[in-house]
């Protein structure tokens, strides 16, 4: 069984799920993507996606007519497999379509460009092997988040300061005053600007810090 948080920014609440591995995903249409597609090789109990991402995989699903093989999409920081800005860390980007050729996934990579529905779709020349679309909130990297920001990029910061060993209040997606202080504490240990938010700088270190170091004692999952 496994818990499944998902950031709906229509009402701007996380909401909580709890599905098997064979059931659909939150959100998802006609079956297209079970629990354990979406977790694929991440060990975790606890995932996190956004309702938008879920909904252009519906919409993307329903335009391409057949079945879509996902080689990776969801993974938590610590267990690594990516790059540190990974937006499969936020649970809103597919790796598809490795059981395709050449041919075939051109012809998928151009059809997910063309249709407008990700935000991001990566050039053949980086990913020849699979097509990567995501629905990323900045065109690079992780947005700014704060005191009251919620969703699938507070889950992140929440997951590395816990696995760090600082007490966010839980890992729910809602940036609030455990959170706060976690993250003044975590730049005045590592010398960077003491204000409570998570911009560029704070972003890049305490991703480096934690991405593929495993779990520790203060994991939660």
């Amino acid at each position: 069984m496994a818990k499944i948080l998902v950031y709906n920014s229509d009402i701007n609440r996380m909401q909580v799920f709890y599905r098997e591995l064979n059931e659909a995903m939150p959100y998802n249409s006609n079956r297209t993507l079970t629990v354990g597609e979406f977790r694929g090789s991440s060990t975790s109990n606890i995932l996190w996606t956004d309702l938008r991402c879920m909904e252009a995989w519906n919409s993307f699903r329903y335009l391409y007519g057949k079945g879509i093989y996902v080689g990776f999409a969801f993974k938590r920081p610590w267990e690594g497999g990516h790059g540190i800005l990974s937006q499969h860390y936020a649970g809103v980007a597919f790796d598809v379509g490795q059981n395709l050729t050449n041919v075939e996934r051109n012809n998928m990579r151009n059809l997910a460009k063309q249709s407008g529905i990700w935000n991001y779709v990566e050039p053949a020349e980086d990913t020849p092997r699979w097509v990567h679309f995501d629905e990323r909130q900045v065109p690079s990297g992780y947005p700014i988040i704060r005191n009251g920001s919620r969703g699938v990029y507070v889950c992140i910061a929440q997951d590395c300061l816990i696995n760090l060993g600082y007490n966010t209040g839980g890992l729910d997606g809602v940036f609030g005053g455990n959170t706060y202080n976690s993250v003044i504490e975590y730049q005045r240990t590592r010398s960077l600007s003491v204000d409570g938010i998570i911009g560029p700088n704070t972003w890049r270190t305490l991703m480096n810090e934690v991405v593929g170091m495993g779990p520790t004692s203060t994991t939660v999952n």
